[in-house]
């Protein structure tokens, strides 16, 4: 951006005609509509009248945030997705403190009013910070139920694509023949003994207990925690919930900015790993890998799934000799660039494709389809 557009920005639409003619377009422009919706209240509330508004008598102008709205729900998403965490904290406090838009946060009877849904999950999670007393507590009440939406909409279907697999690999023909037990099955059918024609009906077999056990597979979910990965950090939490509760799956799961926070033990609960999180911060994707390699402990049983925009923070050399690392051990690496509803990604394609050169696959799945490519790995 330039430092006109900047200084555009700062001086607000009245500023247009000198400095940006043509007006704002692509990201500075949505950035500007953004400002404007909030810092456009300060001209009105100097008795300027927004664009398009009439008088008293007259149809009300654009540009309201009333907390009861869902305009003011997209906004707070708007804002976390254009600009940088340190200026969305200032926003925000603006938002809050000065345009009267507390009313979210200090009225539970407003936030009830709100419907439950992931977009209202979002907004929650990034204001979670400001949220207090019972409003807090209803906040929690809601991102349990939208969570607990979100995962009886995907483990059906998740369920259905892994468990299969993993139980056909403990029931297979061989290992039952190898158990049969000859002694216990006549034991169990004497009953059926037919004596005139001298022959036993068998209905049930009868297997000795395996003693073995097959080594489960290990999943290390890496999930990049920062601003624009939100929607990303919701499904990972959700899947992750998901793929502990099956038997044959253990799951590590750790957030990442800058620092790193292994949120393991909560894996199967997908609301507490949320209300853990903390969105926004830089990156360090490097630092977090090799974290990871410490919790590998088969390497040939062991999938690790990064999810990230790969915007890498810190020295990239680092991050690529920790890929090369964790693939010549012979752990199998997926980078996803998303993981939502749509896996409509936005990442840095030049160090995604450095990341695929070192042995990572990269690809942006929907839920479902993450679980499909987790099956062909384990089958």
């Amino acid at each position: 951006m330039s430092t006109l557009e900047r200084w555009r920005l700062v001086l607000g639409r009245y500023a247009e005609p000198q400095l940006s003619p043509q007006g704002l377009q692509g990201q500075a422009g949505r950035r500007d509509r953004a400002l404007e919706q909030l810092y456009g209240r300060e001209y009105r509330g100097r008795g300027l009248r927004a664009e398009g508004e009439e008088g008293e008598q007259g149809e009300r102008g654009p540009g309201s945030l009333e907390a009861s709205q869902p305009g003011l729900l997209a906004w707070l998403g708007e804002v976390r997705e254009l600009f940088p965490r340190e200026t969305v904290e200032i926003i925000e406090k603006h938002a809050l403190e000065r345009y009267g838009l507390s009313q979210l946060l200090s009225d539970p009877q407003t936030l009830e009013r709100l419907e439950p849904n992931p977009q209202l999950l979002r907004t929650l999670l990034a204001l979670r910070g400001h949220l207090h007393g019972e409003v807090l507590a209803l906040a929690r009440r809601i991102i349990r139920q939208v969570v607990e939406q979100l995962r009886r909409q995907f483990e059906p279907e998740v369920r259905r694509t892994l468990a299969g697999r993993l139980q056909r690999q403990r029931h297979a023909p061989m290992a039952m023949a190898q158990n049969f037990d000859p002694r216990g099955t006549l034991r169990a059918n004497l009953q059926h003994y037919d004596r005139e024609q001298q022959r036993l009906l068998v209905e049930r077999l009868s297997f000795f207990e395996r003693n073995s056990r097959r080594l489960p597979w290990h999943i290390i979910l890496c999930v990049d925690q920062s601003g624009s990965m939100v929607d990303s950090v919701i499904h990972s939490a959700v899947m992750a919930g998901i793929f502990a509760a099956l038997p044959a799956l253990r799951v590590k799961l750790l957030l990442f900015d800058t620092g790193i926070v292994d949120l393991s033990e909560h894996a199967e609960d997908p609301a507490e790993v949320l209300l853990r999180a903390q969105l926004g911060g830089g990156t360090d994707i490097g630092r977090a890998l090799r974290y990871c390699s410490q919790l590998v402990e088969v390497p040939q049983r062991t999938v690790l799934v990064l999810v990230s925009d790969f915007c890498e923070g810190a020295a990239p050399a680092e991050l690529l000799r920790a890929v090369r690392q964790l693939a010549e051990a012979r752990v199998r690496l997926l980078g996803l660039a998303a993981l939502d509803g749509q896996a409509q990604p936005a990442y840095d394609r030049q160090m995604a494709e450095r990341l695929a050169a070192c042995g990572m696959e990269i690809a942006a799945l929907t839920p479902q389809r993450l679980a499909q490519w987790l099956l062909q790995v384990i089958s």
